[in-house]
């Protein structure tokens, strides 16, 4: 079966995110001075070939934890679909 599965990935709470800091100094600029606190991430989707939703999102749990997530400096979150 084929799955769909859509990741976030965040800096740590815990870690300064120099992009969004940028971001959020650049609000007021626009006449957006009430939005701060911004932080940027990453979003990736990608398609998974497994026999079931629970082997779909172990498959994503690794690719997660071993190529897309820098878990020293980010987290992770994931929903895995059937198409």
């Amino acid at each position: 079966m084929k799955f769909k599965a859509e990741i976030e990935i965040m800096p740590l709470k815990s870690l300064l995110d120099p992009q969004g800091k940028a971001v959020s100094a650049s609000m007021k600029n626009i006449d957006l001075a009430e939005i701060d606190n911004v932080r940027i991430g990453k979003h990736i989707t990608l398609d998974v070939e497994a026999d079931s939703l629970k082997v779909a999102e172990s498959k994503v749990d690794t690719a997660c934890k071993k190529m897309l997530c820098n878990q020293i400096m980010e987290s992770y979150s994931f929903k895995v679909s059937k198409y």
